[in-house]
């Protein structure tokens, strides 16, 4: 499980530090995708075939399932991170998600996702009223 919020720097070759403590789960590699609200969705490699797999038995014919996979699979880059813990985002995927140098790393649960810090900081700010009237509908009785 990916919890946290980190503030690490993209690099002038466009390599990001993953957080210390995510390290050794990701250390076999990683799959970096585009994610909604233009951020980048960090997988590793198991579960990104996890997704995979449902993505495999999900019907063709569904237009949404087309739409989505071919966009999922087609900005993905698969990662190994080098000793000291660095990934290299792909220019475009760089790009889609406007990192240029301060960024903000969120555990998102299953995944990571990488936002220019400036993005996540407006998104956040949109989100907290939300996220405060949607809890007793997102975890009913739970929260």
């Amino acid at each position: 499980m990916f919890l946290g919020t980190h503030h690490p720097r993209l690099d002038d070759k466009g390599r990001l530090f993953l957080p210390a403590k995510y390290r050794e789960e990701l250390a076999e590699g990683l799959v970096i995708t585009k994610g909604q609200e233009r951020c980048l969705y960090v997988f590793p490699v198991e579960e990104f075939q996890r997704i995979t797999e449902a993505l495999r038995t999900a019907p063709v014919t569904a237009k949404a399932v087309r739409d989505y996979s071919r966009v999922l699979f087609a900005s993905a880059s698969d990662e190994i991170p080098d000793r000291q813990g660095r990934i290299t985002i792909p220019q475009p995927l760089r790009q889609y998600a406007g990192l240029e140098r301060d960024c903000t790393v969120i555990g998102a649960n299953t995944r990571l996702e990488i936002w220019a810090a400036q993005a996540w900081e407006s998104y956040l700010a949109e989100q907290e009223q939300a996220f405060a009237d949607l809890s007793e509908e997102v975890l009913p009785g739970i929260l």
